[in-house]
């Protein structure tokens, strides 16, 4: 994994039931937090590949960051596509 480290990210995602402008600029974020966790990567590593912390120094910021923004990727691939399919269509 590479990363940037040098996005602009909310420690917490939307929580709406719907796309926001949000969910659309961190796509890409989804779907590699998804990919970390299906690879098995470390919090650790995640982290700071992906926001560009270190969870030693901020543990309970990473596991937020972390774990709100995965929760988030899995409500887009379970759900939030289908907003992003049909603002396509249209």
């Amino acid at each position: 994994m590479t990363g940037t480290g040098t996005e602009d990210f909310a420690d917490r995602p939307p929580a709406g039931s719907s796309v926001t402008e949000y969910d659309r600029q961190h796509l890409k974020l989804y779907a590699r937090l998804l990919d970390a966790e299906a690879d098995g990567a470390s919090l650790y590593e995640v982290v700071r590949i992906l926001f560009g912390i270190d969870a030693s120094d901020e543990p309970e910021r990473a596991r937020q960051l972390h774990d709100s923004h995965l929760g988030r990727a899995h409500w887009m691939a379970e759900n939030g596509y289908r907003d992003l399919l049909h603002s396509q269509a249209n």
